[in-house]
């Protein structure tokens, strides 16, 4: 299961209505890079492709391909706005280490099952 707080629901839908091109959701995916090995991506997309996962957040939907999808399952995501600036924060149960910025990591072999955000 993945989890998006009111705080990132929000958020993610400002971005959505601001967003000149159509967009069905956010993308959110793992890719190599960052200083623990793994990082964080989030785009919006216009649609999911045939293998996703398909999140329904209410006013968001999350599309979660079938190789992120173990690496992320349990992640909560929140949205963060401070005077120290604004961005997303991830709680992710799989990462067995992660950098200060939080937004690289490295897990180990097993991840989840798909299921729904709730």
């Amino acid at each position: 299961m993945i989890t998006l707080t009111e705080s990132a629901i929000k958020a993610v839908g400002r971005f959505i209505s601001s967003s000149d091109k159509p967009t069905g959701g956010l993308r959110i995916e793992v890719t190599d890079g960052g200083c623990s090995g793994l990082s964080y991506g989030l785009r919006l997309e216009a649609k999911e492709s045939e293998a996703d996962t398909v999140i329904d957040c209410g006013e968001v939907k999350v599309f979660v391909d079938p190789l992120s999808m173990p690496k992320l399952d349990g992640m909560s995501i929140d949205f963060v706005d401070s005077l120290e600036g604004s961005g997303f924060k991830f709680t992710n149960p799989n990462a067995v280490k992660s950098c200060a910025c939080g937004s690289s990591f490295t897990t180990g072999d097993n991840g989840g099952a798909p299921k729904s955000c709730s």
